[in-house]
């Protein structure tokens, strides 16, 4: 009898920790859409403007962007890491090249199209907001 309790107690754990590792492996589905692809830029905006050609504010976000599981990518020139932040309604962009994070709306996030908005100071005038939207497709 002490043996067979002592096997229903190994059994239980082991099934206890299965389905602990189980529920650690699961992402999100905003996650595996934003991860899946390599995105490209489509449009990049600035106070409705295209901001993304030559000298222009945007510019090096010009190009692909890809956001890898272990949160590291690569957006436009731009290498860094990303997160999610309120509940995956935002990403957070941090990059050596640029002097604060970059929080960002997701507004769409689908298999074919991300779109993000954010403001961010402008380099001329430090007390206005620039309102930055930035488009993708995957490739």
């Amino acid at each position: 009898m002490k043996n067979k309790a002592l096997l229903l107690i190994t059994i239980t754990c082991g099934l206890i920790l299965f389905s602990c590792a189980e529920d650690e492996e699961k992402v999100s589905e905003r996650f595996v859409l934003l991860t899946t692809p390599v995105w490209s830029s489509d449009s990049l905006l600035v106070n409705g403007e295209d901001a993304g050609g030559p000298g222009q504010i945007l510019e090096k976000f010009r190009g692909e962007a890809k956001f890898y599981t272990d949160g590291t990518g690569y957006f436009g020139q731009y290498a860094g890491t990303w997160r999610f932040a309120r509940n995956e309604a935002d990403i957070v962009i941090l990059t050596d090249s640029l002097p604060v994070a970059l929080t960002t709306t997701i507004t769409e996030l689908t298999a074919v199209s991300l779109k993000i908005n954010t403001g961010f100071p402008d380099p001329v005038e430090p007390d206005d907001l620039l309102l930055i939207r930035m488009t993708f497709m995957a490739k």
